[in-house]
Order: structure tokens, then sequence, then C-alpha cells
């Protein structure tokens, strides 16, 4: 939610990534809000792109497989450096993994008010990672830096993979962005994950229902990673 994670906490989730993707995976420790409110994450984001194309070859990385990818607020990162990267005609990534990712700060979709509590991640928690990233006025909501469902164009952009989980409040806003992504013209692969959760994928390490599903995530990743 923008407030709180570190690289620890995702470590387990990069090392099954890594294993089963089979490629190098960069964890970036962005800076977190109230402390460093939006844009901070975005610009950190950004940053960590261009210094991933920049030393390509000194990590022993593919500059022409480089992709973005994150979960829930990191998923949101990810396909807001996807959008600005293409924009701005520099290097762009190759594929975005975007993972639960909260891709509208403006509306409340359905799902989050199916799953508003008792499903982890609930309305006030929401409510208080946003007014923590955005500000208690939140006026930035609609900047398509921090809401990229609302950017205007979203053609032209790297393939993406969406994962949704069937009972996470951010469902309906993830599979919206890809089907814009695929309105656009963009390739965009949707899964969602029946009977799990927002924040699954921190599971894997405890349950061997939600390390299977990481592994098809990297599955998935590696194909079209290499399917070029």
């Amino acid at each position: 939610g923008f407030t709180y994670g570190d690289l620890d906490t995702h470590d387990g989730v990069c090392r099954v990534l890594c294993r089963h993707a089979g490629v190098h995976v960069l964890a970036v420790d962005y800076r977190l809000a109230p402390e460093h409110p939006f844009p901070a994450a975005v610009d950190d984001a950004r940053a960590a792109l261009s210094w991933a194309f920049a030393n390509a070859s000194r990590i022993g990385a593919d500059p022409a497989r480089i992709g973005v990818g994150g979960d829930s607020a990191g998923g949101n990162l990810a396909a807001v450096v996807s959008r600005l990267a293409a924009r701005d005609g520099g290097p762009a990534p190759a594929l975005q993994l975007l993972i639960y990712p909260a891709t509208d700060m403006t509306t409340r979709h359905r799902s989050r008010d199916l799953f508003a509590e008792g499903f982890l991640l609930t309305e006030s928690e929401m409510d208080w990672f946003e007014d923590n990233y955005l500000g208690v006025e939140r006026t930035s909501s609609n900047d398509p830096r921090a809401s990229p469902l609302l950017a205007e164009d979203l053609s032209g952009l790297p393939p993406a993979f969406v994962v949704t989980a069937a009972f996470d409040p951010l469902r309906d806003e993830g599979e919206a962005y890809a089907k814009a992504l695929e309105e656009a013209g963009t390739p965009a692969t949707l899964r969602r994950f029946p009977g799990f959760i927002h924040g699954f994928v921190n599971a894997a390490g405890v349950s061997r229902t939600a390390r299977d599903a990481v592994v098809e995530i990297a599955g998935v990743t590696r194909a079209m990673f290499f399917s070029t």
C-alpha cells in the first residue's frame, strides 16, 4: 500500500520468480509514504528501471529482456513506469507483470464493496494507504501516475500479464486495466486465481497452493520473456 513492505517482506516471492522464471530479479526498495508521498515511489521506480538498462551487461542481464513487475502497490508502479517509459521514447520494458495491481484511486469498483471486510485487505486500510500516499485531500488521485487506468493512451505498451485474486478488493480494477490494455491494442494476459485473497504471493513460503500459484506466474513470465 505504498506505506510498508521492503526487500525482506518480498524476498521469498522474488526468489521463487528468479528460480522458476529463470531470470535475474532486481528488487527495488522504493521510498514509502507518508514520509515520502506521491510521486516519490514513481520517481524511484523510474530510476531503478533506468539503472537496470544502464547496468544490464554488468549484472549479466539481457537489455532486450528487461521487464517490470510488482504486486499491489508494486503492480501500480510497474504499470505506471511501463507507460512512462513508452511515452518518453527511451528504453522500454519487454514485459509488465502486474500482480493484483492498484490501478484506480478514484472509483469504487464492485469488488471493493464485495470484499470490503474479512478478506485481509479492508476498506479502512485502503483508505489509510491512499491517504498516506496521496494526502487526505487526494488531489492527485486522477493523475495517471497514481491511477494508471485513467491514462488517455495505453497503446504501444509492453505485453502485460495481469494477475488477480478472486476475493480481493482490487480484483475488478486490475481486470479493468487488463481490458483497457487490450482495447488499446496492448497484449494483455489475465489470470484470476480462484480461492485467493489479496497478498497471496507472500504466502508461498507457508502454503503449497500459494507457492504453486507463484510457480505458475513465474512460468507464464518465462514464456512471455523467451517467446521471441
